[in-house]
């Protein structure tokens, strides 16, 4: 070796001289293995994600509980319409095993676990329908619910437009849960590789 090449960053990258096997006298087999699982990458993905917004939904209805159990104070001698149905917390059990078993169906598929969702979903899409129905009767039987005892206007208001927020959370998560819920508990077509 020269020393012109000994410093040439080329030479160390792709040697001058490379050797090709002759592969004429080997017989080579290829084997090709499914890795995709019984459902496709795209619902896979799908059911992970709104698998996820399951929990999400079902921890945030139970926040919303707890900050209704908070609202027992002086001037306000009893509790929502909402918070006394247990709404907020018996909803939050079913949407967060809903979400866990959509989340625990797309990494391991059997007929069991394929069945279980199907029903956890199922009941998840009852419980958002009931959720619906108890928070708009919720808005129209609260609806003076801090003003009648509040002492002045801006407590009023303050308190009442956090109120009707937190109502109206509620019930747009419970309306995305029941179409979470709905596409996997009533559509059979994701889950024909299982049937």
């Amino acid at each position: 070796m020269d020393s012109n090449a000994a410093h040439n960053p080329v030479f160390l990258l792709f040697p001058p001289e490379i050797t090709i096997p002759d592969l004429q006298s080997t017989d080579l087999t290829a084997t090709t293995y499914d890795t995709s699982g019984p459902f496709p990458k795209l619902l896979a993905t799908k059911m992970k994600i709104l698998g996820a917004m399951q929990i999400l939904f079902g921890v945030m209805n139970f926040s919303f509980g707890v900050v209704f159990l908070f609202t027992l104070e002086n001037p306000y001698p009893r509790y929502p319409f909402i918070f006394v149905s247990g709404y907020p917390f018996w909803s939050s059990v079913l949407f967060i095993n809903s979400g866990a078993f959509l989340v625990a169906l797309e990494r391991k598929t059997t007929k069991t676990l394929v069945k279980l969702s199907r029903i956890m979903n199922s009941l998840s899409a009852l419980a958002a329908t009931a959720g619906t129905i108890l928070l708009t009767f919720g808005l129209v039987l609260d609806q003076h619910f801090f003003c009648g005892y509040a002492e002045t206007i801006s407590q009023c208001q303050a308190v009442a437009t956090l109120f009707i927020g937190i109502l109206i959370m509620l019930m747009a998560f419970s309306i995305i849960e029941l179409f979470i819920s709905l596409s996997f508990s009533v559509l059979r077509k994701p889950f024909y590789c299982c049937d």
